[in-house]
């Protein structure tokens, strides 16, 4: 058993997303979105390489010596499953392990809307998870994949960075090809992926131009197309796609995006109110005529007001989603106020006063 697998199983058996291992200090865990060192000493830059190295393969270790970074999947002993980022920083080494759970949970269990659920009933287009790093997306994209191969007969096919969830064949045929084992690019695997006779293509990251243009390629070909972007907000999301692609081609993209954008589900993670776990809300929007008709003439900042009164249509900015999840009691108040766009209709649930606008109190004249 490798030394490093008795940090990981404490940390799976704590219940935190991530274990992270840096030289100067001890081991920590991500517990509930807090960082807290376990009772372990600090770490020495010798130790933890060696603890590191002990887990990776000729070629990652190749890699690593000439400088790179890492990204792979690791199974310890006891079969639990970790995305593994290794990196060197300026006191040495440090890696980040990321707990990946042992079963997909569903859509339902995860309290997500049904909406995401009628999204995956499409046959052709585009749908976007997106948020900030840890957020959840991959987990989101994991109970789609996951409701999918339970409910069609397709053909699936993931790229990821690396492989997270492993997908069991169920009604559909899952794929799953990781980058730098079995694809050399995201656009290279989504090129190859149309070679396949795909009826769902998953692009982990569309991290710049030509991955962009396969996925939407690949959208408008007849194929259902899931990916991710670090946007915070739908209308992020539309402006970051038109402007990575050449200028040249600003209005082929805003009409695919009229078109074959499906849907925009937007997704942060927030403390339940006993603080011991957290709970994914999002914000969703689903394409229509006058978000499309908006799009073609450069006038995305109006999206918001048609998503806010679009509800029916499953559709909710994130603002709604946190108002509703704290009225529901599913979620902390005061962590869902730091999420808040408009923060005026959180500040009545707010019970920690350093956390609200201070005001400026008169001052008598002459005093």
């Amino acid at each position: 058993m490798a030394r490093i697998d008795a940090f990981l199983k404490l940390g799976v058996q704590q219940g935190c997303s991530d274990v992270h291992l840096a030289v100067g200090v001890p081991p920590m865990l991500r517990m509930h979105g807090d960082l807290l060192p376990i009772k372990f000493r600090d770490l020495r830059a010798s130790e933890l390489e060696g603890y590191v190295v002990e887990i990776l393969t000729p070629s990652q270790s190749e890699r690593f010596s000439n400088g790179n970074d890492l990204d792979f999947s690791y199974v310890s002993a006891d079969g639990g499953r970790f995305r593994v980022n290794v990196f060197r920083k300026e006191t040495g080494i440090g890696a980040t392990f990321r707990t990946i759970p042992s079963q997909v949970p569903s859509l339902s269990q995860m309290g997500l809307p049904p909406a995401l659920e009628k999204l995956c009933d499409h046959h052709q287009g585009m749908i976007l998870v997106t948020g900030a790093t840890g957020t959840g997306k991959s987990t989101t994209l994991a109970a789609m994949i996951d409701h999918l191969n339970l409910t069609r007969k397709l053909n699936i096919i993931t790229l990821e960075d690396p492989i997270e969830v492993v997908h069991r064949s169920k009604m559909s045929q899952v794929i799953q090809r990781e980058l730098g084992t079995h694809i050399p690019s995201f656009a290279e695997g989504v090129r190859a992926a149309m070679r396949e006779d795909p009826d769902v293509i998953l692009v982990g990251e569309m991290r710049d131009a030509e991955t962009i243009s396969m996925a939407m390629t690949a959208a408008e070909t007849g194929h259902l197309v899931f990916g991710t972007l670090h946007t915070t907000s739908a209308v992020k999301t539309i402006d970051r796609v038109i402007d990575a692609l050449p200028i040249e081609q600003r209005e082929q993209t805003k009409s695919f995006l009229s078109q074959s954008l499906l849907a925009v589900i937007t997704q942060v993670l927030v403390k339940t109110p006993d603080g011991h776990g957290r709970r994914a809300v999002c914000e969703i929007m689903m394409m229509t005529r006058a978000i499309a008709k908006l799009i073609q003439i450069d006038q995305t900042f109006q999206i918001p007001s048609l998503v806010q009164t679009n509800r029916d249509l499953g559709m909710q900015l994130l603002d709604q989603a946190l108002l509703a999840a704290i009225t529901a009691r599913e979620i902390d108040p005061e962590h869902a106020y730091s999420y808040a766009t408009d923060k005026r209709p959180f500040q009545k649930y707010v019970t920690d006063a350093e956390l609200l606008p201070r005001t400026e109190t008169a001052t008598a004249p002459g005093a």
